[in-house]
This record gives C-alpha cells, structure tokens and sequence, in this order.
C-alpha cells in the first residue's frame, strides 16, 4: 500500500431495563414533539453518553491513577484485560491460514476457521473448517433473518476498485483476515448471537452449501413476525431515548466519514513524499563519489535519508492496515444500528395503529385482541434487545477506540523518533570533519602563507 509492489499471496445477556413509558401516552407525545418542552432524564442520559464518546479529554489521568510509562505499557494493559475476561470464555474462533483457490470459473480465497468450546450444542471440542467470503456474507444474512432485534456486526466491505487494490495481495488478503476474526469474534461474545443455530453450523459444517440451500426454512418466529411488517404504518413519534440514539448515529458516522477522508488524504500525501524520498537520498551518494572530503558526510545524509524513508513506510503502512479498517468498521456498524433502528420502528408502528384500531371501537370496555399483545410484546423486545446491544457496542467501542488512539500516538512517536535518531547519528560525523579542518588551519606553517 505504500508504493512497493504487493506482495504474492502463499498458497453476557441482556441487562434489566426499566419500565418503558407507553408509547400512546400523552406526556411522551407531547415531549416528542413539543418543541419548547424540557428533555427527560432519558433524553439527557442518551445525550450524555453521545456525547462523552464524541468529546476527546485534553489530557491527565483520573485521580489515584498511575500514568502510564509509556504508551506501550498501556497497550499491554488493555490486553491482559482481554486475556482475564478469555478466562470465563467458554466458546473460542479463530480466522487464519488464508489460501488462494484457482478455478476454471473463478478465483478466491479461503481461511481456516478453528473452534474450540465446551458447550453442549458442540459434539465435538474442537472444529476446523474453511470458509470464503461469501459464506460470512451468508452467515450475517442469517443471523439477520434469525435475530432482528438485535445488532449484528458488519463485514467488511467486499468490492474493491479494480486496478487500484490487488485483492489477491498478501497485505489485502491480511487485511480482510483480520476483519473477518474480529466479525466472528464479537458475534462469539454476544450473549444471544453465539448460540444462533445458523453460527453453530457456520463454525461446524464440513459442507455449508447443503445449508445454503434450505432458503428461508429456518427462520425465527420473532423473524418472521418482523419479516411481514409492511410499510403501511407510519410511526408518529420515535420515543426520545431511540431518537437521541439515532441522533448520535448520525453524527458520529458523519465525524468518522470525514476522519476517514482526510485520512486516505495524509495517506495519498506521504506515498508521495515517500517516492520524493527515495530519489532525493541517491542523490547525495552520487555526489560523494564527486568529492574527496565531502564523501563520508554525504553518504551519512544519503543513508539517514534512508533510514526515514523506511520509518515513513512504517508509518504509512500502519495507518492503511490497522487505523483505516476500524474506521470503515465503525461506519459500518453505525449503519447496521440504524437498521435495527428502523425495524424496531416498524414494529412500534404496528403496534400503534392496532392499538388505536382496538380504542376506535364502540365498546366501553374492549378487550385487547391477542395480536396487539403480541404485537406489544414484539416491540419491549426490540426495546429491550436494541438498549443491550447499544450498551455493548459503546463498551467495545470505547477500547476500540483507546487501543486505535493509543496505538496511532505510539507508532507516530516511534517514526519521529527513528528520524531524530537518524539525523543526530550523522552530526559527530560533520563535527569530526569541522576539527580536523580547524586543527589544520592552526598548524599551517607560516612560511607557506
């Protein structure tokens, strides 16, 4: 990605929530669309947390905390955090071994999927199986199918712009590697999506194409009922909580969006400097061969230059492998969060016109017929399982987020520093030169001026 030539590819559950407030009720409309009206505590609570993850602090540490050493130290912290919650795991995935397949048709890669587990629904310790792409894409289908009310983590993107990315290239395949680990990994710790038939078959099934083929034949009773909402009701209000959320959803993918684009900028900017680099340093050692006195000297510039050109590329390579995908991911994921958002107001939806169906009858006291309860029930699930998930993924958000900020700081510290070290090991050598010269000068006899 930094200019040189790629290189070839070898072959825990929900928490409990409070009451929600109902969703006819006339202080709750009123709020929703009063425009001179006070927040709720909801409303300020959802903001609160908007509005703390969008805000970087300045800097210092929370009373009676060390600060850290260094970066490092800090990064090493935060995995052996990982590594004590792994000790309560009882279900571990692994992506790797990456292998290109050529066919007649086509060509495309494949990765090993090791599982390990103690669960009952496995028959077995431990699997391997291979799987392409285009059965994760299946997978997420499913479990979208399957599990509607809840946040399904997004893939990473598949189409590539031709002739620019080599998608066969040891770095892309690398790269989409990675993603993919993490895809099935935050599905292995959902306290819901882990135990998805669908997963379990994606994780054990030596052939998953027999599966492929059974359609839409296991779907959910909670999915189908999402399935066959029509677009015929239209919702009067989203409840303050689920519009504050949809607020910061907005604006974060936006902040992203941009942090994404001026990225790829800096990017673009040091590949060039990079390629100004390496034909500016040659230069200099052509130009000792000219010169008797001056030839060390500038074989010492010509080999920092050197040396700063391979720290760039460094650089360069980290923000492209590591910084950009977390971001894509993150937009990603804010787009699957508004899609939940919107099924759970197509739900509330339906919900509202039964009910206002059930209160426009002529009867002084009607019963409530047992489609709307389901209905009900539909919507305090979504509510329910939309809350959870938007908890969980502010909390992986936040040390996503710590280890990218901290990992950036860190490698950006270790380039300029590489550079400061290059430039000073070249300066003993000038003065050197500067004292033989002036020593000469002082011992010139003076018959010879």
């Amino acid at each position: 990605m930094s200019g040189r030539p790629p290189k070839a590819l070898p072959s825990t559950g929900p928490h409990s929530l409070r009451d929600m407030p109902h969703p006819l009720a006339g202080s709750s409309s009123e709020e929703a669309v009063g425009g001179d009206s006070t927040p709720s505590p909801d409303l300020l609570m959802a903001r609160s947390f908007g509005d703390k993850d969008l805000i970087l602090p300045n800097g210092g540490t929370p009373a009676g905390t060390a600060s850290p050493a260094s970066s490092s130290s800090l990064l090493n912290r935060l995995q052996l955090d990982d590594d004590i919650d792994g000790e309560t795991r009882d279900l571990f995935v692994t992506v790797d071994d990456p292998k290109k397949h050529v066919c007649t048709m086509e060509t495309y890669i494949t990765y090993r999927i090791t599982t390990k587990s103690t669960r009952v629904e496995f028959d077995l310790p431990e699997y391997s199986v291979r799987r392409r792409y285009q059965d994760f894409d299946w997978l997420r289908n499913k479990l979208e199918e399957s599990q509607p009310t809840h946040l399904i983590p997004p893939l990473p993107e598949k189409f590539v712009v031709k002739g620019v990315v080599d998608r066969f290239s040891e770095e892309f395949v690398e790269t989409r590697r990675k993603a993919l680990d993490k895809f099935l990994k935050r599905i292995t710790d959902h306290p819901v999506l882990s135990f998805n038939e669908h997963f379990n078959v994606f994780l054990t099934a030596k052939d998953l194409n027999v599966y492929k083929k059974q359609g839409m034949a296991l779907l959910s009773r909670v999915g189908e009922s999402v399935k066959h909402v029509t677009g015929g009701y239209k919702l009067r209000s989203r409840p303050l909580e689920f519009a504050a959320i949809g607020e910061y959803l907005d604006t974060f993918a936006l902040k992203l969006g941009t942090i994404d684009r001026i990225a790829q900028r800096i990017i673009k900017e040091e590949i060039e400097y990079l390629v100004e680099l390496r034909e500016y340093g040659p230069v200099y050692s052509t130009w000792s061969a000219l010169e008797g006195e001056l030839a060390e000297p500038l074989e010492g510039v010509s080999a920092c230059i050197g040396n700063c050109s391979t720290a760039l590329e460094e650089l360069t390579d980290d923000m492209t492998e590591d910084f950009l995908p977390v971001l894509r991911e993150y937009i990603l994921y804010s787009d699957s969060m508004k899609s939940v958002l919107k099924k759970r107001d197509q739900v509330q939806a339906e919900y509202e016109a039964k009910l206002e169906a059930v209160a426009l009858r002529k009867e002084e006291r009607p019963k409530v017929p047992a489609d709307v309860e389901k209905c009900q029930d539909r919507m305090e699930c979504f509510n329910a399982d939309l809350k959870a998930d938007m908890e969980r993924w502010q909390n992986n958000k936040r040390q996503d987020f710590r280890q990218l900020l901290m990992g950036m700081a860190d490698k950006n510290i270790q380039y300029y520093e590489k550079c400061l070290m290059a430039w000073e090991s070249i300066i003993p050598l000038l003065q050197e030169k500067q004292e033989a010269n002036c020593f000469q000068l002082v011992f010139i006899p003076r018959w010879s001026l």
